[in-house]
C-alpha cells in the first residue's frame, strides 16, 4: 500500500501545480482564491483509498464553463473572446433568474476585480465616460450571465495529462477511470 499512497500522492501533487500554472498562465488569478484554494485530500485504508481534490466552487464554473441564459442579449460593443461554452462541454447553465444572494456575491467580486485591473467605461468615440466600479462591475456581470463562461480547463487538462502517468497495476488493480473518478 505504501507504493500506491507514493503513486497518489505524487498524482494529486502534479494535479495541483499545474492547475495552479494553468490559472496564472490564463490570467485566472486575480486575487489568488481560486489558486489558494487548490488542494486534495488522500486517505489510504488496508485495501481501499479515498482521493479528493479541493477547491472554491466557482472553479468548477471556470473549469468547465457556463452556458450562457441568452446570448443575444449580450452588448454589441463586449469583446467576444473564442467560443463558449456548449452542452456537450458543461452542465452548467445560467438560469432565467438571478437568485439575489448569489447575484450580490457575483456583483461584489466583479467590483473587486473591476477595481483591481481599473477597468473604465468608453463613449462611442472612445473617450472616458462617467460611472463607478459598482456600475461598470453590473455591465459586466449582465454580458457574463446573458454571454456564459468559456471553458479554461485549467483543471481537466492537468488532471487527465497526469492520470495518464498512473502506473497501470495500479489503475487496473482499482479499476480507475477518469469517469468513474470524476462522478464521485
Amino acid at each position: 500500500m505504501l507504493e500506491v499512497k507514493r503513486a497518489l500522492e505524487k498524482f494529486a501533487r502534479n494535479v495541483v501545480k499545474f492547475s495552479r500554472s494553468n490559472l496564472t498562465r490564463k490570467d485566472k488569478n486575480a486575487f489568488g482564491d481560486l489558486y489558494n484554494s487548490l488542494g486534495y485530500d488522500l486517505r489510504v485504508h488496508k485495501n481501499s483509498f479515498s482521493l479528493t481534490f479541493e477547491m472554491e466552487e466557482y472553479g468548477a464554473y471556470q473549469d468547465k464553463g457556463v452556458i450562457g441564459a441568452n446570448p443575444s442579449k449580450v452588448s454589441k460593443n463586449a469583446k467576444i473572446r473564442g467560443q463558449q461554452a456548449t452542452k456537450k462541454d458543461t452542465n452548467f447553465r445560467f438560469g432565467s433568474r438571478k437568485h439575489a444572494g448569489t447575484w450580490d456575491k457575483f456583483i461584489k467580486s466583479l467590483k473587486k476585480w473591476v477595481a483591481l485591473k481599473r477597468v473604465r467605461l468608453r463613449d462611442k468615440k472612445g473617450r472616458f465616460t462617467k460611472g463607478n466600479y459598482t456600475t461598470i462591475a453590473h455591465v459586466i456581470a449582465k454580458n457574463i450571465y446573458n454571454r456564459g463562461i468559456k471553458p479554461s480547463l485549467f483543471f481537466t487538462k492537468p488532471f487527465e495529462a497526469s492520470f495518464k502517468h498512473l502506473p497501470d497495476e495500479l489503475v487496473e488493480a482499482y479499476g480507475l477511470t477518469i469517469e468513474n473518478i470524476l462522478t464521485k
